[in-house]
Parts: C-alpha cells; structure tokens; sequence
C-alpha cells in the first residue's frame, strides 16, 4: 500500500481533473473562443497572466462588482483587473470622464489641457515626485526609470530583487527553467527582505558601477510580501553611499495608501514608477521623482528625449483626472481596511483548522518551494500575505500547484474570480458581504481539503 502522502497526493490530483471537467462543461463558448484565438495567437493568447487551466475564460462585460463571461456565468470580481480596476466596473464617474473625451475627439497631435492637470494631481499626491513623464503602462515607466539612471549616473549595474516584477522586461522572477526576456542590463539578484545579504552584494561590487536599486515596497506579482522597515532603510543607505539611484516601483502599492505606501516606509526614493489604478483603468504609467533628475527631459535645456504618440493621450488623462479624484483619501483607507479584514479573517480560518499551527509563515518568498518540509522553519501548506487591499493566497509543499489549482476552481464555482495564482485586488464597489462570502468560500475549501493541508 502506499503512504498516506501518496494516497492524499492521488486523490487531489483526481479531485483537479474532475473540477477541470466541470469547468469545461460549464464553459462551452470559452472554449469556442479560446480554439479560435489560438489559430492566431500563441496559445490563443496575447497576456500570459491571463492564461488559466485548462483554458481561460471569456468575459462579454463588467457591471459594479461583477464580470460576465460569453457563457453567461456571473463573478464577483475580487481580482479587480491586477489592480488597475480599483473603481469597479463601468463606474459612472469615469464613463462620463470617457465620454467627455469622446465628445472633443481624439489623437490631437499637440498638447491638450488635460495632461497638466493629472501632473499637479500626481505631483501632489505623491510627496517623492517633484517632476513626472507620462507613459502608457507600468512595464514602460520602469523602462524609462532605469534608462535615467543609466543616463543620470553614466553607470551600468542595476539591483533587483528574487519574485520582484517590474513589468514583461524587468523581472526578478524568472520561470524556473526558461530562458528570460529581460532587457539587457547589467541586472544584479539579491534576496527580497534579507538586509544582510543585500548589503554585502552591494558592498561586493565593484566601485562606481551601481546605477539603480529597483524595488517595490511590497512585492506585488511576487506574492504580496511587505518590504521591513529595515531592509527598505538599508536600501536607500546603500543607493546613497554609493551614488546608485533608489527607484521605488508602485505601480501595484500607490493604492496602499493616499500617498502610496512608500510614503509610509520612512524612506525617500530618488524615482518613483506609478501606474494602472491613476490612469482611471485606462493604459497608463507614470515615472518621476527629483526635480534635477527629471529635469534632464526638458526639452528646453535637457540632454535626454522621451517621444511617444500617446502618453498624453486624452482617454487617459480624463479617466485618470476622473479616478484620482474619485479615490480620496478616505475611501483609500476604507477600501484598505475591508481588505486588512478580509486578510485578518482569511488567517482566521485557517488557524481555526490547525493549517498555521506547527509551521512559519514566511517574511518573504520561499527560495525552493519543492522541499519546504525539510526546512527548519517550513511554513504552513496554506497561508495568506497582503497588505491593505492587496493579498496572495499562498500554497507550500510537493501538493502546492494542485492544491493551488483546486482552490481557483473551488472559488469559481462559488461565484469568486481571482487570479489562479491566488493573488486578490479588491475594488471600491465591493462591501462587508462580499468578503464574508469569500471567507466562507475559504472555509468550505479548507474543511474538505483539511488533512491535504496540515503537515
């Protein structure tokens, strides 16, 4: 007979195969789109992170707190798409916002009056940007980030850190045994939170060849872990004994906080990257940060040039005009506190079953996933990290992708879209009730699936 492991093993693997069956029964037009889409894209697909097993679902329209796909299934949205969909879906404020743009055409060709106005909103807002640029995504804004500190510093070497994502061409997190697409930097990969081990990578390099430190105050697609106190302190110590420039990445954390959570952090950074959620969902980033730094893309007296036909597109700049003020202050903090709630009840749950006990929940991302259980300190199979509206449900050891896959499904059939990877962003329209039906879902899935989950 085999080990309870192996029989517990079994029986999830077998569990996953008949929620992928339901799935695609439940799903036809899905997947009618999906076998068309792959005649002419990759995979049927053109964004990798929206790519689910065994394919991905269709949506045909968003109201309020909920998406409908092309097979008429109903979610409540608890991804809020990666965080850009703050405001729900088709908010009043900003289809008028969008409406208005409409009314006064579009692709001018020429300054319009709009792009002042965000600036001063943006400038203002966020207390490190004393100048800003607009582009059309986060992936961008960091592009350009690093390319001015490269310009600024005339060096070559930039810190990143393991699971940090800062857009398709900066990224710390790699697939395991793929080739990556980075761009080609001097890219240097120090540890997420080890204030040890980082300095002693930064004081090993060679002098005068460090240009930027890139890191988001807390890890977004890498899981949703804050950066200590301490480690981002370090961070700007090292970047200013070292002449390197600090480059703090909100794209994802400026929702954290009104002034985003940099701001929360003690520490000033030399550029700061924004996007998404300031763009009123539209396409949207943003880099800015010292007024002499900045300062090098004036065209008047400037050395460096920044062109791009729609990075004061008019879409953008009324739906973010619209956005920032929409979001004030105290709906920031009310949007965070359901989703400190949420978290707090989530951990709840799972500590109520035992899940948490006997077992560490981790600081930052687990270096080898695969063999936690020989760790020391392992963490537990199933735990959540998050910051304010932002969280990541996470699975640990050899079960961890099927366990894993079986809570995305199990969360679908209880009406609940999020990302298969277990990451949440809520949105301004959802209320108590919809987190307590998250939470029960959570429940339900950690009562069936108790002995899978304990060591």
């Amino acid at each position: 007979m085999g080990s309870v492991s192996e029989t517990i093993t079994t029986s999830l693997n077998a569990a996953l195969e008949q929620a992928h069956a339901r799935y695609t029964k439940s799903h036809p037009e899905s997947l009618k789109i999906h076998d068309r889409a792959c005649n002419y894209l990759p995979g049927g697909n053109t964004r990798t992170v929206l790519h689910t097993t065994p394919f991905p679902l269709t949506i045909s329209s968003g109201q309020d707190t909920h998406l409908t796909t092309v097979d008429g299934q109903s979610y409540t949205d608890f991804l809020g798409e990666y965080t850009a969909a703050i405001y729900g879906h088709n908010h009043p404020v900003i289809r008028s916002a969008l409406e208005s743009a409409i009314e006064n055409g579009w692709n001018y060709g020429g300054h319009n009056a709009l792009e002042p106005q965000l600036a001063k909103i943006v400038c203002e807002r966020f207390p490190s940007i004393d100048l800003v640029r607009f582009v059309n995504s986060g992936t961008e804004a960091n592009m350009m980030a690093l390319a001015t500190a490269l310009a600024f510093t005339g060096r070559k070497k930039v810190l990143l850190f393991n699971k940090g994502y800062h857009g398709s061409t900066i990224s710390g997190r790699a697939p395991s045994g793929k080739p990556s697409i980075n761009l080609p930097h001097d890219f240097v990969l120090s540890t997420y939170n080890d204030v040890a081990g980082t300095e002693a990578l930064v004081q090993s390099l060679p002098k005068d060849s460090l240009a930027a430190i890139l890191v988001e105050p807390m890890l977004g697609s890498g899981g949703c872990y804050a950066g200590s106190a301490e480690f981002l302190g370090i961070l700007r110590r090292l970047a200013s004994e070292h002449g390197a420039l600090l480059i703090f990445d909100e794209v994802m954390t400026s929702r954290l906080h009104y002034h985003g959570l940099g701001s929360q952090t003690g520490v000033t950074p030399d550029l700061t990257t924004l996007g998404k959620w300031i763009g009123g969902g539209m396409s949207f980033g943003a880099f800015g940060g010292r007024r002499d730094i900045m300062a090098l893309y004036d065209p008047r007296t400037g050395k460096l040039e920044h062109p791009g036909t729609f990075n004061n597109n008019v879409f953008t700049m009324n739906a973010g005009i619209a956005g920032c003020g929409l979001l004030t202050a105290e709906k920031v903090d009310a949007l965070n506190g359901l989703g400190e709630k949420l978290t707090s009840q989530v951990m709840d749950v799972l500590s109520n079953r035992g899940i948490l006990r006997d077992a560490t929940v981790p600081a930052a991302p687990i270096a080898d996933e695969l063999h936690v259980a020989e760790h020391p300190q392992r963490p537990p199979k199933m735990f959540v990290k998050g910051v304010g509206s932002l969280m990541a449900v996470h699975f640990a050891g050899p079960d961890r992708d099927v366990l894993g896959g079986l809570f995305y499904h199990h969360m679908l059939e209880q009406g609940i879209y999020m990302a298969q990877r277990g990451f949440v962003a809520l949105n301004i329209m959802l209320a108590d009730e919809h987190v307590a039906t998250f939470v029960r879902a959570v429940e339900a899935f950690v009562q069936k699936w108790e002995q899978a989950l304990k060591w």
